[in-house]
């Protein structure tokens, strides 16, 4: 019992100390005179991902491959269908051009370059069963050229970002220095126990350490995406909406997934190219429906949409075991 305890426990912790870090980063940023510009490209956009890389790094540690693969990309999926179609249903979404056509097509490179990554054997014949500290490193140059677009386009929009992030909270020092130690002792801890709760309840139930972490590790990890996709939906913010979502989605494979492999070569489960796929026609499938009905808008039956499609998947996977 005191597993799935821990495991539940962990989840909290590390959705709490993200959050933690980021305010208590944010505050510290702010009162040494540091742009919330930088802020916002930096602290909040690094904190929001650091409970899947905090997952991740301990998948990693432990050699548990469907662990780091089960996180990331159950964890994007969710991002799209559960994420985007819930802020879709609660009000229609209105996308940039800039997103339509560098941001989504971006994400969706960064799923092929993932499979490539993951199928040296089916495209060049070498038989290559990891995601090797080569693949992690390229990965990191796609992430340093996604950071520079991001920086390039913030700038664009300085004054629009200013207006948004005046709402940092200033903290004394003492708040400051508790608040991220203890969202890093939350990260860690969280971290450690979701990894090894999964692992545990994987195998005390008899089901894959994919599914658990696909599912339950993926959507506890992604709450803070859901969050902020469902607050801004509210707000009818739809830019930090959409953002927010498929921005998570580039971190977790170009950033977490390359860090992953650069701290241990992460071994390849033989069936991920299925999710791999699936993935990315949910990704190509985004775009679609943006030229579907509205143009550039994804309306509610689409959100409608995105949360059946996400449920089949849950059952396709839950059925594989």
């Amino acid at each position: 019992m005191m597993e799935y305890v821990l495991f539940i426990l962990g989840i909290f912790l590390l959705v709490k100390g993200a959050d933690y870090l980021i305010k208590g980063s944010s505050s510290l940023a702010n009162k040494i005179g540091i742009p919330t510009l930088v802020i916002g490209l930096t602290i909040v956009a690094f904190g929001t991902s650091m409970p899947e890389l905090i997952v991740n790094i301990f998948a990693a540690i432990r050699g548990s491959a469907e662990v780091a693969f089960g996180n990331i990309i159950g964890s994007n999926i969710a991002n799209i269908l559960l994420v985007l179609g819930l802020v879709a249903i609660i009000h229609p979404i209105k996308l940039k051009i800039s997103t339509v056509w560098k941001e989504i097509p971006f994400s969706f490179l960064a799923v092929v370059v993932l499979f490539i990554s993951s199928n040296y054997l089916l495209i060049d014949k070498i038989n290559i069963s990891s995601l090797t500290r080569v693949s992690g490193l390229i990965m990191l140059c796609f992430f340093i050229i996604f950071i520079y677009y991001s920086i390039e386009m913030a700038k664009k929009s300085r004054k629009e970002l200013d207006k948004k992030d005046v709402g940092i909270k200033k903290y004394n020092n003492f708040k400051i220095f508790l608040m991220i130690m203890g969202g890093l002792i939350g990260l860690y801890f969280g971290g450690k126990w979701v990894v090894d709760g999964a692992i545990f309840i994987a195998q005390k139930i008899g089901i894959s350490k994919f599914l658990i972490s696909a599912t339950i590790v993926a959507i506890g990890t992604s709450l803070p995406e859901l969050v902020t996709g469902v607050v801004a939906a509210r707000r009818k913010e739809d830019d930090l909406a959409v953002g927010n979502s498929v921005g998570s989605n580039i971190f977790n494979i170009f950033w977490i997934l390359g860090i992953t492999a650069i701290i241990a070569p992460v071994i390849i489960p033989n069936f991920i190219n299925t999710d791999i796929i699936i993935l990315g026609l949910i990704t190509f499938l985004l775009f679609i429906f943006l030229f579907i009905g509205k143009r550039h808008e994804i309306e509610r039956w689409q959100g409608i949409m995105f949360l059946l499609f996400y449920i089949a998947y849950i059952i396709f996977i839950t059925i594989r075991g």
